[in-house]
């Protein structure tokens, strides 16, 4: 009984006292909250002082940008004073420029003999058409259903694709490249050597074994193994060529077929050198015939 007295006198106290319950610190931990107080004053007050720099900064940036963008007004807005072109010389000797920045006229050399320069026969093309083409077509039909191994070659800035009865403009991507590189080398050699702009003319590319068999009936120089079964040759003529019309210049021709030819002649002969081709000089049909190496 006397228990259970103090215990109901004890509730009574806690009841009525209730921060009688409450834990005390100790004094290590009453110095560690003064500590921590502190420290957030002083984080507070730095804080502050932090952020009125920075706003002295973006105020003083501020004035700055705007003196500056002044500045660039005022100088936009004075008229421009037109200042002479100078030619701009070259530390280096050019073959393209002269040391005044003019553009040097190349000669034209040509070869020394059409005959030696590009003597490649039948039989060198031949075992050339072989590796890079395709198979032989018979006719025209049978063409149009290997159009995935053939590209199409169409005129276009750099050469002219001929009339054709007897052949379809149809090669290997290999050879096709090599037509368009040929184009574009020869009109930049007419542009160096301040020639007037003409393109090559095309006028045999692929040939099925009907196109060659009527073929033969008329030209003798005409074989049944004939390259351009394999869509690895054209022909390109060197007596007749393109004009390149300017709108205003001149519209007639103002440089002779011989000219152009030596200019060909120049651009099939470093292909030639450079492995990218075999070429023939066809004297009777007065072509180069050109096979992809």
């Amino acid at each position: 009984m006397g228990f259970a007295a103090i215990v109901v006198l004890l509730a009574l106290v806690r009841l009525i006292f209730p921060s009688v319950a409450a834990p005390r610190l100790s004094a290590e931990e009453m110095l560690n909250d003064s500590t921590q107080v502190e420290l957030a004053e002083s984080k507070t007050d730095k804080e502050t002082a932090e952020s009125s720099a920075l706003n002295a900064k973006v105020e003083k940036d501020s004035i700055k940008i705007a003196e500056e963008t002044k500045k660039i007004t005022e100088e936009t807005e004075k008229p421009l004073v037109p200042v002479k072109a100078e030619p701009i010389p070259l530390s280096k000797p050019s073959k393209f420029f002269n040391a005044d920045g003019t553009l040097v006229k190349h000669r034209i050399w040509s070869v020394a003999s059409y005959k030696e320069a590009f003597p490649d026969s039948q039989s060198v093309q031949y075992a050339s058409a072989r590796r890079w083409g395709v198979e032989s077509v018979q006719n025209r039909q049978e063409a149009e259903s290997r159009k995935r191994e053939l590209v199409y070659v169409g005129s276009n800035p750099y050469y002219f694709v001929d009339k054709m009865n007897r052949s379809i403009p149809y090669l290997v991507p290999r050879a096709a490249v090599l037509l368009n590189d040929i184009g574009r080398a020869f009109f930049d050699s007419l542009q160096m050597k301040q020639v007037p702009l003409h393109k090559v003319i095309v006028t045999s590319v692929l040939r099925t074994k009907d196109d060659v068999d009527k073929l033969r009936n008329y030209n003798k120089n005409a074989t049944e193994n004939s390259c351009h079964l394999y869509g690895t040759t054209f022909d390109i003529c060197y007596n007749r060529y393109k004009t390149v019309q300017d709108p205003d210049g001149p519209k007639r021709r103002q440089v002779q077929n011989d000219t152009l030819k030596w200019v060909l002649s120049e651009v099939l002969n470093d292909m030639r050198r450079n492995k990218r081709c075999y070429v023939k000089y066809e004297v009777k049909q007065g072509c180069y015939h050109i096979t992809v190496r």
